[in-house]
């Protein structure tokens, strides 16, 4: 069995790597900027399964690059689905809890209304609605907050950080769940080789680590691991503006994931945990 995925370099893509029976295609082989150069790659490979583990993640860049973000989130899983629907073969994208506005306290379930806040979450709204038209066995994961040891995200943002600084102010007023890129390809592996026999599974999950919490809270959780003395204050979010407005709600429900393919919420105080010690190992 091979399982074709695009990206190489990305949190998640670095953590699929390290699995059996996958194939990773970086930029130089696969470039999102060309879709049909990445659906050729699929025939070309014909593997018996595909996850697209790339995308534009640049938030606050994709409103002034938002062509480029939906060429990249929207044009080219599109262009990806439809040779996976020419192959016979599933096909796992990942997305993202900015499709929705963020309002409520309510947990986000795969069914909700839509309704992305900025360039961003409407390209990768735009890749969803392709995938979903292709034809094609697939299934959308939308996740939230990554982290890893890998790449650039909040956890090694914090740790150099609070390494020069006695004190952050960090916005608390937005609540989600920060989840390890090493549970996320763990996942999409699993669902990938579950679809190659259960095509039924197709649909749209959510997938992130529990339990919910702020920035500010997830900021103090990542000080206390790596035993950095940094005092973390709340602020709310109208104290840090950015050029694309983020959600304030990225709870989500994931019931159904567990329900269908037997994956549960992962703890992401254990991946913490796992993630500062990666890096430890590797500074």
């Amino acid at each position: 069995m091979t399982i074709l995925v695009f990206g190489s370099t990305g949190q998640v893509s670095a953590e699929l790597a390290a699995l059996s029976d996958t194939m990773c295609l970086g930029r130089d082989v696969a470039d999102l900027t060309d879709p049909q150069a990445c659906a050729q790659a699929i025939l070309t490979h014909a593997p018996d399964a595909v996850i697209n583990a790339a995308a534009y993640t640049a938030v606050d860049r994709a409103e002034s690059e938002e062509a480029l973000a939906t060429k990249i989130n929207g044009h080219a899983p599109t262009a990806m689905a439809t040779a996976c629907a020419e192959l016979g073969i599933p096909m796992i994208h990942i997305s993202t809890d900015y499709v929705f506005n963020g309002t409520g306290t309510k947990p986000w379930a795969p069914q909700d209304v839509t309704a992305p806040l900025g360039a961003y979450g409407r390209s990768k709204l735009i890749g969803e609605n392709g995938v979903r038209q292709s034809g094609a066995t697939h299934a959308i994961l939308r996740t939230s907050w990554v982290f890893s040891a890998h790449g650039a995200n909040f956890v090694k943002t914090m740790l150099r950080l609070g390494a020069e600084r006695d004190a952050l102010t960090i916005v608390a007023d937005q609540i989600g769940g920060p989840t390890p890129a090493r549970d996320i390809a763990k996942a999409c592996y699993s669902m990938a080789t579950h679809l190659i026999s259960n095509r039924d599974a197709s649909g749209t999950y959510h997938f992130s680590g529990g339990p919910d919490c702020s920035w500010a809270d997830f900021a103090r959780a990542i000080f206390e691991v790596a035993n950095i003395d940094c005092v973390v204050t709340d602020i709310p979010t109208s104290a840090y503006p950015t050029p694309a407005a983020r959600p304030a709600n990225s709870r989500m429900n994931c019931a159904s994931l567990t329900d269908t393919f037997g994956i549960k919420r992962p703890d992401w105080r254990v991946g913490l945990i796992d993630t500062i010690k990666e890096l430890e190992a590797t500074s």
